[in-house]
């Protein structure tokens, strides 16, 4: 979790590689109103964002009970989003990282939907973890694969190679 630019499907597919796990990247379960909205520059609401994070949750349930572990990447920025997807054991790694790091990394990303401008309407709508929320953080400030080996540490994972 966390806002955008922060690495969450770098880092996602890495943890995905590394533990043998399924995975799913979030922003493709948008629907297509979502993204426009979003690549035209505006944030989304609350209301735009149920159905999807809906979704997002059907995906958790579904592994959780064929018992298959997943990552799933989404920005879930409020608590009262996460508490939609606050099933079967999840533990949210939230991605931490600095407005200027994180704006770079955005502008560096080519052909993606979510325009530099809405980094700062994420910024002002993140809720970070509170202490009763199963959660690590990570540093995003470093490399990818020094973030995936601190999850791997952190939630006590064994990767399977």
């Amino acid at each position: 979790m966390g806002v955008s630019g922060s690495g969450k499907s770098t880092v996602a597919g890495l943890l995905a590689e590394k533990l043998g796990w399924d995975s799913i990247e979030g922003d493709d379960l948008h629907p297509d109103e979502n993204v426009a909205k979003m690549a035209a520059g505006i944030p989304l609401d609350d209301d735009d964002r149920a159905p999807w994070l809906d979704t997002v949750s059907s995906w958790i349930i579904e592994h959780a009970m064929q018992g298959v572990p997943g990552v799933v990447t989404c920005s879930a920025l409020k608590r009262r989003y996460r508490d939609v997807l606050r099933e079967h054991d999840v533990v949210f790694v939230y991605l931490q990282g600095a407005s200027d790091l994180l704006g770079e990394r955005m502008a560096a990303r080519p052909g993606h939907f979510m325009p530099t401008s809405l980094l700062d309407s994420q910024l002002a709508t993140l809720e970070p973890p509170a202490a009763d929320e199963r959660h690590v953080v990570v540093d995003a400030t470093r490399t990818p694969e020094e973030e995936a080996d601190d999850v791997i540490r952190l939630l006590g994972l064994t990767p399977v190679a």
